[in-house]
């Protein structure tokens, strides 16, 4: 199993003292984070977009250009890149600046999102999300893998011989679907024969091992190999302690405190409270015994080879905590456990005179 470390750069109020970060010790926070993560030997480090409180991630490029300056190794994702409502040439040229910066580190997952404020901003609606996501999508492939093209769609004015500048530095930067909700999602990414990194976030595990099945159901129809799919998958916030009862005394504060939020209250939870999410839904939290059952469970319903973890919301001492004890008590066994080739070789790279 391969390990990363992902943030939306939720800046709520501490749901124990009360107090914020400003926006700056956010920005600062999130870049010790990914840090910390490279130090501990996770594979990646995520940072997610939305464009709205209490949310600070309207600008993944920027924050992750921020941390490839700061890191040498880990590999940077979007978590995801709402490509359904950004322009595929902002996209190309901003994400291909992103990969000469860090060397070649990029991996893009990319996604509709789950926050609907941002269809408005963009000037689309949410009923042609998905029509405009394959529309960019396809388009953002041509301009990374060709010169001098010509366009013609519904969601931007047309492009006459344009060639994106930078080029890529990697031969092909590798690209995710970030799958939720949708078999549109996954069908997307089973036609160009791509991963799929599941949000595994919100529902029970039903859900989400039903879209993951369909991925590799349509992978066969459209001539890929099955028994290659690349599956990552995400969790929900981890909280571990020594105890069951410890770990659920101190999480309740922030699982409460996120719940309240319009964000939170947008995906509509199934669950009752807490203890039902732990015993039926996603949430790590428990002794590191518990979590490291759990994920093995998870794995047997969706074969995934990487696992995301979130810390969003603590404090910065629990992050620190949080993630150390991750790192030390559960990463060991389940790498053991979970062999994955994923991440095992280094980026391709195209010639350096690009």
């Amino acid at each position: 199993m391969k390990f990363a470390l992902f943030s939306l750069m939720m800046n709520l109020p501490n749901a124990l003292s009360g107090e914020s970060l400003t926006t700056r010790q956010k920005f600062e926070n999130v870049l010790k984070q990914a840090e910390l993560a490279e130090e501990l030997g996770f594979e990646a480090y995520g940072v997610g977009e939305r464009h709205g409180a209490p949310f600070l991630s309207s600008s993944p490029p920027v924050v992750l250009t921020a941390i490839a300056a700061r890191t040498s190794k880990i590999r940077l994702l979007t978590t995801v890149t709402v490509l359904s409502v950004l322009d595929p040439v902002r996209v190309a040229e901003d994400y291909a600046t992103l990969d000469h910066l860090s060397d070649g580190r990029l991996e893009l997952i990319i996604g509709k999102g789950n926050d609907p404020r941002h269809y408005p901003l963009f000037g689309i609606t949410e009923d042609e999300q998905w029509e405009s996501m394959a529309e960019r999508y396809a388009l953002l492939k041509q301009l990374w893998t060709e010169e001098n093209v010509t366009w013609e769609g519904r969601y931007r004015p047309p492009l006459s011989e344009v060639t994106t500048q930078p080029r890529p530095f990697q031969k092909s930067i590798p690209i995710w679907h970030g799958s939720a909700s949708s078999q549109l999602s996954t069908e997307l990414a089973a036609k160009y024969g791509e991963p799929i990194f599941s949000s595994n976030t919100f529902h029970p595990q039903a859900k989400y091992k039903a879209l993951i099945d369909h991925y590799r159901e349509r992978l066969a129809y459209y001539g890929h190999d099955p028994s290659q799919a690349v599956v990552g998958s995400g969790f929900g916030s981890l909280y571990l302690a020594n105890t069951s009862e410890e770990a659920i005394k101190r999480y309740r504060p922030y699982y409460d405190a996120f719940r309240a939020t319009a964000s939170a209250q947008h995906n509509n939870s199934p669950f009752r409270d807490l203890e039902d999410n732990i015993a039926n839904g996603p949430v790590l939290v428990g002794s590191s015994e518990q979590v490291i059952e759990k994920i093995l469970n998870y794995h047997a319903a969706y074969g995934h080879q990487v696992v995301s973890i979130s810390v969003d919301g603590l404090t910065e001492a629990e992050q620190r905590e949080q993630v150390e004890r991750f790192a030390s008590e559960v990463m060991p066994v389940l790498r053991r456990e979970l062999p994955s080739t994923v991440w095992e070789s280094k980026p391709s790279l195209v010639h350096a005179a690009n």
